[in-house]
């Protein structure tokens, strides 16, 4: 992001306490491309775009260092990225439970008050995730909705049914947000982020930064990997692809380089003070079948050998739901989706065959072993005569386990008619 901005002229500073590499780390997990040190990045950077950026190494969570940057800075818009964006890290335990909801909840308000007492005409751009509506039966509008009860009307926020803590906290960050719109005059834009991908954040190889101390990361652990991340890297080292459950959750999903483009329109178009506005962003939504069978697809035309396999879901989730979110806000203020996955994916997996290696040695991150319930145990393969619970796609004892479950890469593939057609 900090790059994205630079390059259209803006001035960027930004705080980072480094906890990204310390969460990957305790899960096993390394990002699959390379990240050089923060000195290497910052040196990279200047070199880049004849500039560097005042970075502070500090937490949020931390009142006197955000005052102390807010009174340095003195910014005049605020992209907040800086929380704790995994579900599965949430549901560890009771430690990490309540860790990232101080982390995230604590961090936000720290800043919404250093905007009050010293920059209250900036704007803040804080990303939310569409995983705050959870899966209503209902169309989902961008934050708020009329409703008619009992005779009367009224603009309301929607309901907000999250599946996890981390989603939790996110709908905490909105409601305090919100509220400080209302009572300290803030302006604020809540962009409910779909489920990002990609490697190439300014969306052409032209553009794309050549030092690859400047590349972004890409985590594929059962943590802070997206379906589409570990899709690619079991693509790229011969692991099947592997889908919670029954693979027919609906979410919305966009590249880096459409998310790099919405966060600036956000930025460059502030609201009015006192407003707070909600943008539902992504690009498409598709199933997480649908989504392996574009990155087998994509992967088999690249000479690869992908294979899909069901294993049992760790999440307590509908697998089978309504979702048909509003996406009209940054339209409306020029937003140009991609629309283009496959080259998208191609990309992703030409940028990542160089680090097979790299992936490969850690493989076993792959299959997740976090449970909703609490309990830790790495999800079993499942045989075609599965029977799930469509509620919650837990896979209960009519789940089968693979004679070969530790070796996932050498068993038979289970692919449905709808992935086999789309193969």
């Amino acid at each position: 992001m900090a790059q994205y901005l630079t390059a259209r002229g803006h001035e960027v500073s930004g705080i980072d306490a480094g906890f990204r590499r310390e969460w990957v780390a305790e899960m096993g997990g390394r990002s699959a491309l390379p990240v050089a040190s923060v000195e290497e990045r910052l040196d990279a950077f200047e070199s880049a775009y004849d500039r560097r950026p005042h970075l502070v190494q500090g937490d949020l969570t931390d009142k006197d260092v955000v005052y102390r940057l807010f009174e340095d800075v003195r910014p005049e818009a605020i992209v907040h990225l800086g929380e704790c964006p995994s579900a599965p890290y949430s549901m560890i335990d009771a430690d990490h439970a309540i860790w990232v909801q101080r982390n995230n909840i604590e961090g936000t308000m720290n800043v919404l008050y250093a905007m009050r007492d010293l920059a209250p005409e900036a704007h803040l751009v804080k990303l939310g995730t569409m995983g705050e509506y959870g899966t209503p039966n209902l169309d989902i509008p961008e934050g708020f909705f009329e409703i008619e009860y009992r005779g009367r009307r009224d603009r309301l926020p929607f309901p907000r049914q999250a599946g996890s803590w981390y989603h939790w906290s996110k709908v905490h960050d909105s409601n305090n947000v919100m509220f400080a719109c209302r009572i300290f005059g803030l302006r604020a834009t809540d962009v409910m982020q779909g489920v990002v991908y990609g490697t190439r954040f300014f969306g052409s190889a032209a553009d794309h930064p050549a030092d690859p101390a400047l590349h972004t990361r890409l985590d594929f652990d059962q943590a802070f990997g997206t379906a589409l991340n570990r899709f690619c890297c079991q693509s790229v080292i011969g692991e099947p692809l592997t889908l919670f459950g029954l693979g027919n959750q609906r979410r919305g999903f966009l590249p880096i380089c459409d998310s790099m483009q919405c966060l600036t329109l956000a930025v460059d178009n502030p609201p009015e003070a006192g407003d707070y506005r909600v943008f539902n962003q992504f690009e498409e939504t598709y199933t997480i079948s649908e989504l392996a069978a574009k990155v087998a697809a994509v992967a088999s035309g690249m000479g690869l050998d992908p294979r899909i396999r069901r294993i049992e879901n760790p999440r307590k989730e509908m697998e089978e739901h309504h979702y048909n979110p509003d996406h009209d806000h940054l339209p409306a203020l020029g937003y140009q989706p991609t629309r283009d996955m496959d080259s998208e994916l191609r990309a992703m997996l030409e940028d990542l065959l160089p680090h097979q290696d790299r992936i490969a040695a850690k493989r076993d991150v792959l299959l997740p072993d976090i449970r909703w319930d609490g309990s830790r145990r790495r999800s079993a393969f499942l045989d075609k005569a599965a029977s799930l619970d469509a509620g919650n796609g837990a896979g209960t004892g009519s789940a089968a386990e693979t004679a070969n479950h530790d070796q996932p890469g050498q068993v038979e593939p289970m692919v449905d008619p709808v992935l086999a057609r789309a193969r």
